[in-house]
């Protein structure tokens, strides 16, 4: 699966957050980071390379700070040029379809607000209506939003749970079952090069390799005994 995120923030370098994600990316040839304000300091974007750029990819992501509600005005712009009648819609316009779109959505206030009562009075899903409005009319599949909020107040541990919950966003095919997170989590621990941990390290990732297996092996189990009684996990 190939991978496309598309970034909009105006000044990305002095953005703690994007910097983070961006030193977060996997080093892997199937994600390509696009952003949009660096690709085009003067607005001019270039249809024909865009709309090539999105037929080479499967997952589309949407990368930026929630302004208002919406996205920073480049995206909005780059929406308007690119996903075309009889590309994006409309006749002959199937382009994208059979894509999943998703978003990242970097917020500065706290999650609790963003509910009927909150301070934002809306819930994410329903300010995200444009965008699942967006896929349904592109054919694409609307995925669950990875949602960030209040970077900078996060602490180190939260911090790298989110590294890895984004490169599960980016990389994993059904990446919000336990499953697919689990074989994700072990393909990684095999990649590691032991010979750079530090001494004892190679004990601990076999543990851990253990500890996954069985909890799977156990949950297996159960759902096989509730197949047989009639109901599923």
């Amino acid at each position: 699966m190939k991978t496309l995120i598309i970034v909009s923030h105006p000044d990305i370098d002095e953005s703690g957050s994007q910097q983070y994600l961006k030193e977060a990316l996997p080093d892997s040839s199937d994600i390509t980071y696009h952003h949009l304000e660096t690709t085009y300091p003067d607005g001019k974007i270039d249809i024909e390379q865009e709309q090539a750029l999105l037929q080479k990819h499967d997952r589309i992501i949407f990368q930026f700070p929630l302004y208002w509600y919406s996205s920073p005005p480049m995206l909005k712009h780059w929406l308007d040029e690119v996903l075309t009648e009889n590309f994006a819609y409309g006749y002959g316009g199937n382009k994208l379809k059979g894509k999943e779109l998703g978003l990242v959505l970097v917020i500065g206030m706290p999650e609790k607000e963003y509910q009927v009562g909150g301070n934002e009075g809306f819930s994410l899903s329903a300010l995200t209506t444009p965008y699942q409005a967006m896929a349904k009319k592109t054919q694409m599949q609307f995925l669950k939003p990875f949602l960030i909020f209040q970077f900078h107040y996060m602490t180190e541990n939260e911090k790298k749970r989110i590294l890895i919950a984004y490169q599960q966003y980016l990389m994993i095919e059904k990446f919000d079952t336990l499953r697919a997170k689990e074989a994700w989590t072990l393909e990684q621990m095999e990649a590691i090069d032991e010979e750079m941990l530090p001494a004892g390290s190679s004990f601990i990732l076999d543990q851990v390799k253990e500890i996954i297996e069985d909890n799977r092996m156990e949950l297996d189990e159960i759902q096989m005994y509730l197949e047989q009684a009639g109901g599923s996990l």
